[in-house]
């Protein structure tokens, strides 16, 4: 009985054997080549996505800093464009009040001129009115150191007396 244990012993491990070696042969033949292919393609896809992954952070520091640079374009655009707008307003201020002054003196002479003309006349007017009153008041002391004969005969004659003189 020991021995045909052994014996059977011996028999199941030369099958077994076998069975294992035509099995390590028929997995090469057709199994493991696509394992490995599979395997390596799986390898491959994690290293070409590792690879991508890198391209893209790397396309990503790209656009940031390009970003980052035209964000810095923009910001000195904008503040040339606010120096720019600011010139702008003190020019415009700085005619404006130009403007305004020339106007005003402008303004202030025809006020003078127009002030000058009116004293002018008033002062004509008060001098025809002077005239006027002094030929009244004259008229009137005349009539009055006229109205006698005697009077009149007295100034007649210191009349052609000055006129004598002269």
């Amino acid at each position: 009985m020991e021995k045909l244990i052994s014996d059977f012993s011996v028999g199941l491990f030369f099958w077994q054997s076998l069975v294992f070696v035509a099995l390590i042969l028929l997995l090469r033949k057709f199994a493991w080549k696509p394992i490995l292919n599979a395997v390596n393609a799986r390898e491959e896809s994690i290293e070409n996505a590792l690879n991508s992954a890198e391209d893209a952070k790397k396309e990503m520091a790209n656009l940031t800093a390009s970003n980052e640079r035209l964000l810095n374009e923009a910001r000195e655009e904008r503040d040339a464009l606010m120096k720019e707008a600011r010139e702008m307003k003190a020019d415009i201020v700085a005619k404006a009040k130009e403007e305004a002054k020339v106007e005003g003196e402008k303004m202030i002479a025809g006020a003078k001129e127009a002030i000058e003309m009116e004293r002018k006349a008033a002062i004509v007017e008060l001098k025809n009115q002077v005239a006027a009153l002094s030929i009244d008041i004259a008229e009137k002391i005349v009539k009055g150191n006229l109205a006698a004969d005697d009077k009149q005969k007295a100034l007649v004659n210191e009349l052609v007396e000055e006129v004598n003189l002269n």
